[in-house]
């Protein structure tokens, strides 16, 4: 923005503020005038520095704010547009004159930042000799000393913009050899001074209180850690001499427990890393990397290890991109030092290491070492192979998981490199795979997946054969290999799978077959199965595969032919397989890169590609002839992927003919798809004459879709048509037509109808397609107005499709075809089919395209119009003048469909029409809201929430008067969802127009409604603004919690306690969810970490130094299932079986079958009976006989009686029971007052029969009521 913009907005303020700025500018201006002075930016500048003399009184020091703070405003804008040489000249007056306004106490907040913008450009404009004057005399360099320390002001803004005035400074140096600005040592030297200082305050208040908060609030902290990262960013990375003081400094803020702190420790290394990526600065990161590599910290510091883990992972990232060569040749070095801590106890620690390897084999290995390695570089892959392997052994066991992603990781950088170098890393991770009793097997899947990606399966079943065809005594069988095979097989030999697995596929295949119609036995499924899984893995040999030209050889086709006609259920992996042969080769070709990325990436070339091409051409007539047999073979619901595949070798059949043309005769391609095309048709000629003769009334024609039933062969000859029409060459396409004239008119078989108007769409895909619907345009208009009339529901969808491609291709002079197929369009948007509504609107859309470029229309060749219509020119609102012809019609729906079509091109035109049609449209459909019909009214609320959308405010708002009282007339009817609707539209109003210019035109009755929406919405910025809060505090308190007070679980395991878990649960305020009864979490937690080794099944000790040492090694403790030993039969004297008793004779506690022991009355004895029969009948709860000889129970309770002596069956009663008592009714749905007396009773309701409350109960049972025993 140039200076007069800037001075122009001032002219002109807005704010209230800025009115006394320009004033001062006016005055300016004026004195600028009387003295017949130029308003350049150097007159300016005289006059606001002596303006500002004014405003500053230079003795004592003392600044008139409100002068001054325009004054310094003015000068900040003007000061950049001054001739440096004048900057350099007052170089002294300037900066004594500002300096008070920077010192002042009572100096605000916008008066220092103008006065800080003032210096920046002050300083910029100075040269070599003015920044090599000492800080003590009035030079840049106390200027720069006051804005560094102005850079650790309290107030954000005055600190932001000191920092960003050093950093402006910095990045425009004066004309100087060095790489740094003069004052860069002076400014690095003064951040790091503040850095140190502020962290030592910082430490020994943290000494000094025991409040954990305080650590999490250290301001002063984060501002130093900014400086120092707006200079390193500034000045071209940081200065050489002070890299190695600031990295000791960094480590140790790394440290803090404030995460903050931490990553602002971070963003200083990454920024001096971003800053060192250059050729100029990477002089300074070999003394930086060797500065951080002395920093290394304790073996088992969980705090400071993963930072500095991660520092040196991002710094040698750079000096990867600075030296490929030398980083490459320092990486085993790097990976045996950094693999040292896989071994750690802490998870933290493990996880930093092995995310840092990972680094190290992705940024680290040069492309150059891939494809052409030197023998120092084989040497190098050598040693980090070995390292690789070493990871797998039993002293990493711990960290397996993270060893894994390595490993993957060393797969993926040294791609098929690996082959030769990964053997033992293969072996050793398929023996782990292999074990039964191993926990990592998803894991182990995944690096064998990397595996057989970057070496291929060839190599890796070199090492671990999957043993299934001729399977040994003692040698493991892995078909667990071949799902993984087929997930990761690519860009591999074709001739592997030919020579491996087509074998190992007969084999299996033979042996199911030998079962001949037996029944199937699981041996035979798993045949059937290995069978399905070898062929699921040839898409994947098919993907780029290296050696396509000598495997794909006239035998294999043959024998691909073969299992496409006798095995349906692998045609699937057959075409699929066949399809990625072409689709792989030409994406190559469609590439843009270099031969040597593609090389990279693919190990062949576009060439290479080209060539596999042409070879499969060779093959494309045959495999064409295979697949059209197959495809007339198969149920519609298994078609999709041959007519892919057919698709797919008709292209390059295609791409053949063309390339062919430019050299030599291309006859015999072109030959074949002619008779290909030939034969279908005349085929489907004659299917055409049997649909014909076989015409029934319609009623006879509806039947239930069979799926196991073929489909007419008509049917699919229309489906070969459409797939080859946009290969055939152009003299063919009068056939096409010939042939879909014949079949729209067929009514009497809807699909075939549908698959003829799917040619019209086809044919628009090819240019030769194109070509031939602009030059048959007149012959498909007259074709699709004749058929309109037969066309089928079915069918409707695609007929759409063909008419938006036939007007697609409309000439301007026949445009007359547009409004005699509007109708129909406009009545589409309201059908059921949601595909051939969106077609409709698409239909509607390009219709007001086609309209908006201009043309003419003969109203007279409309159907139905009069002879001697006059024309009309075509415009958009002609168009929407024809639609809004629907608004009279004779039904609701046709009113209804005309409203939704003029709502969607509405929406999409309202940016093209002019203002005084679109308030016509408006007003004249916001009457339609008074409509008794629900299916117009619910299409104009559609069109009333697009025009508040998408329309102007000032169109819209008119209109509210008339709108508001129409949609408030149908808030209190809810059926189809109304008033959820008016509602939603009067939120939309409410939000874009105000709640009171809504209200304003509201009914009185309808105030309710609004008053609601705006309570609804203010209740939600409440809830928002809570749950914000809430979140805030959360977080606090999460910064504000204490970690652990031991470095790893090992520790707090050993030298925890569970009084120190106590105490720790007990200090948190989590009180959201209960506490769960089991053990302590934290002590669970600790011990689902711990590690267990599992027994061996022969109770031998376990070989720590064997390879499937790991195997057995598990993070969950392992359970041991002991077989139950076997009891001896205990018997009396008499030689009886004893049950319930022990050896002793004394009875079992756990026995369920056992009474009591003592002599009670039941207890089995003799004396026992006795006693149970007295206490039947003189016991306490004996019958009794009342007046009038009445038998009478007792039901008083027992004491020590069991409350809840209730069986299943009485429970579901009482449910039963209590659920009828709720709801007020009692048995046999009669009411039932609660605690009232019901028919013939004397209260409690009816009672059932089977209730156990009105059954006897058995001699010496209490009678029980309300679930509970009385005595």
């Amino acid at each position: 923005m140039s200076l007069d913009d800037k001075l122009d907005k001032i002219r002109s303020p807005k704010l209230e503020n800025q009115r006394e700025t320009a004033i001062i500018l006016s005055a300016v201006e004026d004195t600028l005038r009387e003295q017949k002075h130029n308003q350049t930016p150097t007159a300016y500048f005289a006059a606001l520095l002596a303006l500002l003399g004014q405003a500053v009184t230079l003795s004592n020091g003392t600044v008139n704010k409100d002068l001054a703070s325009s004054v310094i405003y003015l000068l900040d804008l003007v000061i950049a547009h001054v001739p440096p040489a004048i900057l350099r000249s007052k170089f002294s007056q300037i900066l004594t004159t500002i300096a008070p306004t920077l010192t002042s106490q009572d100096a605000n907040a916008p008066l220092v930042r103008s006065s800080i913008g003032c210096l920046q450009s002050l300083l910029v404009a100075q040269d070599t000799p003015a920044w090599a004057l000492p800080q003590t005399q009035v030079s840049p360099r106390r200027a720069i000393a006051g804005l560094l320390t102005l850079a650790s002001d309290q107030r954000p803004k005055v600190r932001k913009r000191a920092q960003d005035a050093i950093a402006h400074v910095l990045r425009h140096p004066p004309p100087t050899p060095s790489l740094d600005h003069p004052v860069a040592d002076m400014c690095a030297e003064t951040a790091l001074k503040t850095l140190s200082d502020t962290l030592a305050v910082a430490n020994a208040s943290k000494r000094r209180s025991k409040d954990s908060m305080q650590e999490h609030h250290q301001p002063g902290l984060m501002h130093a850690l900014q400086l120092v990262r707006t200079i390193s960013s500034a000045s071209g990375s940081w200065p050489s001499k002070k890299i190695e003081p600031l990295c000791e400094i960094l480590m140790g803020v790394s440290r803090s427990n404030n995460e903050y702190l931490t990553m602002g420790a971070f963003e200083v290394f990454e920024v001096m890393f971003r800053g060192m990526a250059d050729q100029f600065s990477s002089s300074k990161l070999p003394r930086l990397m060797e500065a951080i590599s002395e920093l290394k910290p304790s073996q088992n510091d969980s705090q400071l290890l993963p930072p500095w883990i991660a520092v040196i992972s991002r710094g040698y990232d750079v000096s990867a991109q600075i030296d490929p060569e030398g980083t490459f040749h320092k990486l085993p070095e790097l990976f045996r030092t950094v693999s040292e801590f896989l071994s750690s106890a802490a998870l933290e620690i493990r996880v930093s290491a092995s995310e840092c390897l990972i680094s190290f084999l992705v940024n680290c290995v040069p492309e150059s070492v891939i494809v052409e390695p030197s023998v120092f570089d084989e040497t190098t892959l050598e040693k980090l192979a070995q390292l690789a392997t070493d990871l797998l052994s039993v002293k990493f066991q711990a960290a397996w998981m993270e060893v894994f992603n390595v490993e993957a990781a060393f797969f993926e950088a040294l791609r098929w490199r690996a082959s030769t170098l990964a053997r033992n890393i293969i072996t050793t991770i398929g023996e782990l795979r292999a074990s039964e009793s191993f926990n990592g097997k998803k894991e182990a899947d995944v690096v064998l997946g990397k595996a057989i990606q970057s070496m291929g399966p060839e190599a890796v079943l070199g090492i671990l054969p999957l043993n299934l065809a001729k399977s040994q005594k003692g040698v493991p069988g892995r078909a667990w290999l071949l799902p993984i095979l087929r997930d990761n097989v690519i860009n591999t030999n074709l001739s592997h799978f030919k020579f491996e697995f087509v074998p190992l596929s007969e084999a299996m295949y033979q042996r199911v077959i030998d079962h001949d119609e037996s029944e199937k036995t699981m041996e035979v499924k798993i045949f059937e199965t290995i069978v399905h899984q070898t062929w699921a893995l040839f898409p994947g040999y098919c993907n780029l595969p290296l050696d396509l030209v000598p495997a794909f050889d006239q035998g294999f086709a043959e024998l691909l032919s073969n299992l496409l006609y006798s095995q349906p259920e692998l045609r699937a992996d057959v075409c699929r397989g066949l399809q990625t042969l072409v689709e792989s080769n030409r994406e190559i070709l469609g590439v843009e890169a270099n031969e040597q990325e593609i090389l990279l990436r693919s190990r062949i070339t576009k060439t290479t590609a080209q060539t596999n091409l042409d070879h499969l051409a060779t093959y494309a007539g045959n495999l064409l002839a295979v697949l059209f047999n197959v495809y007339s073979q198969t149920l519609p619901q298994f078609r999709g992927y041959i007519l892919q595949c057919i698709n797919t070798y008709l292209s390059i059949t295609q791409e053949k003919v063309i390339r062919l043309s430019a050299w030599f005769s291309s006859a015999n391609h072109e030959q074949e798809l002619l008779e290909t095309f030939a034969r279908v048709t005349e085929m489907l000629e004659a299917a055409l004459k049997d649909v014909a003769s076989q015409l029934k009334p319609a009623k006879q024609q509806v039947k239930e879709p069979n799926p196991d039933q073929m489909p007419p062969t008509s049917h699919t000859l229309m489906d070969l048509i459409i797939t080859l029409s946009i290969y055939l060459p152009p003299p063919t396409f009068l056939q096409l037509f010939t042939l879909t004239s014949r079949i729209l008119p067929l009514t009497n078989d809807p699909q075939l109808q549908k698959k003829a108007y799917k040619l019209l769409p086809r044919l628009a895909t090819s240019a030769n397609g194109a070509m031939a619907l602009r030059n048959r345009n007149q012959d498909l208009q007259s074709l699709l107005l004749s058929s309109a009339s037969t066309a089928s529901a079915p069918a409707r969808r695609d007929r759409l499709l063909a008419l938006a491609t036939t007007i697609g291709h409309l000439p301007p002079s026949d445009l007359y075809f547009i409004p005699s197929v509007l109708s129909e369009a406009v009545i589409a948007t309201k059908e059921t089919n949601e595909k051939a509504r969106i077609a409709a609107f698409d239909v509607l859309v390009l219709m007001g395209r086609k309209m908006s470029e201009g043309g003419s229309i003969e109203q007279s060749r409309i159907p139905h119009m009069d002879a001697a219509a006059s024309m009309v020119k075509a415009n958009l609102e002609e168009f929407f003048t024809m639609v809004s012809a629907g608004l009279v019609g004779e039904t609701p729906h046709m009113v209804s469909a005309s409203i939704t079509a003029l709502t969607r091109i509405l929406y999409e035109f309202h940016g093209q029409l002019q203002r005084n049609v679109i308030e016509d449209l408006v007003s004249t459909l916001i009457l339609f809201l008074t409509s008794n019909n629900r299916e117009i009214v619910r299409s104009c609320l559609g069109f009333t929430k697009v025009i508040i959308v998408s329309l102007p405010t000032e169109l819209v708002q008119p209109k509210l008067e008339t709108l508001i009282p129409g949609l408030l007339g149908w808030s209190k009817e809810h059926k189809s969802r109304f008033r959820t609707k008016v509602k939603h539209i009067l939120e939309r109003m409410i939000r874009r127009f105000g709640v009171g210019e809504v209200e304003k035109w509201c009914p009185d009755d309808g105030k309710k409604l609004v008053q609601n929406i705006r309570k609804t919405r203010e209740r939600k910025k409440r809830r928002k603004a809570e749950r914000i809060g809430e979140e805030e505090e959360e977080d606090e308190d999460k910064r504000a919690t204490r970690k652990g007070r031991f470095e790893s679980e090992y520790d707090e395991a050993v030298y925890g306690s569970e009084d120190d878990e106590d105490s720790d649960a007990a200090s948190s305020n989590d009180d959201r969810a209960p506490r769960s009864k089991g053990p302590h979490p934290r002590t669970a937690s600790v011990h689902a970490k711990g590690t267990y080794i599992t027994e061996l099944a022969d109770d031998e000790p376990l070989d720590l130094l064997s390879r499937d040492a790991l195997s057995h090694i598990s993070t969950s403790k392992p359970v041991r299932f002991k077989p139950r030993a076997a009891r001896k039969a205990k018997i009396d004297l008499d030689g009886k079986l004893l049950f319930g008793e022990d050896a002793d004779g004394n009875t079992s506690a756990g026995d369920a079958m056992a009474v009591d022991a003592h002599e009670d009355p039941g207890d089995g004895t003799l004396e026992g009976g006795i006693d149970a029969y007295v206490a039947a009948i003189r016991g306490r709860d004996a019958v009794q006989r009342g007046r009038g000889g009445r038998l009478k129970f007792s039901n008083k309770r027992k004491r020590g009686a069991d409350e809840m002596d209730v069986d299943e069956e009485e429970e579901e009663v009482g449910v039963g029971m209590e659920r009828r008592e709720k709801s007020g009714k009692g048995g046999f749905g009669k009411r039932v007052e609660k605690g009232g007396r019901g028919r013939g009773g004397r209260g409690g309701g009816v009672k059932k029969r089977g209730d156990p409350k009105v059954q006897r109960k058995g001699l010496g049972v209490p009678r029980s009521r309300d679930g509970r025993g009385r005595k």
